[in-house]
């Protein structure tokens, strides 16, 4: 079991390393959207489904990673996504559909998970996206340039709405 000290020792280290420009775009400006989340009930996997018909209705190219963590289904094989088995000893995820998408300049990231994963801040720290909108949530203000916030009852389709709500206010 990979452990928290590891993860975010590594996180930080990948925000101090990574140059990538940052900056909020004019919704209408937006052509690609990277979607992250964590794999953790059906009516989450519905809520993304939804989003992204939303945003390629809206004409953006959307591309999803999501992580599996043990003991939980994959709903259906929709998206790409990978597992713990696929990060070493020392926290490296050897995963190329990982690291495609880290590498990949979205214009705008969505992190959609209302609990902050350490994995998926791993790859937030490393992303090349141009802005990273995550939950509200201190552990997350060094790894996204916008944050949105809900009530703790929201839940997660409260989370989606909000984000899309927000970022269409950018235009």
């Amino acid at each position: 079991m990979l452990s928290k000290k590891l993860l975010t020792h590594k996180a930080k280290g990948f925000v101090k390393k990574n140059q990538a420009p940052r900056s909020s775009m004019n919704y209408n400006q937006v052509n690609d959207i990277g979607i992250l989340f964590s794999i953790n009930s059906v009516q989450k996997h519905e809520q993304i489904k939804h989003l992204i018909k939303t945003l390629e209705n809206d004409g953006k190219k959307v591309e999803v990673l999501a992580f599996l963590p043990k003991n939980q289904e994959n709903h259906e094989f929709l998206f790409d996504f990978f597992t713990a088995k696929e990060i070493t000893f020392w926290g490296n995820i050897e995963s190329d559909k990982v690291k495609s998408f880290i590498n990949k300049s979205f214009d705008y990231l969505f992190y959609i998970d209302e609990e902050s994963n350490l994995i998926l801040r791993n790859i937030l720290a490393q992303s090349k996206a141009k802005c990273r909108v995550a939950k509200y949530d201190e552990e997350n203000a060094l790894y996204s340039e916008m944050m949105v916030q809900v009530p703790k009852d929201g839940g997660i389709k409260k989370l989606i709405e909000e984000m899309y709500r927000y970022t269409k206010l950018l235009s």
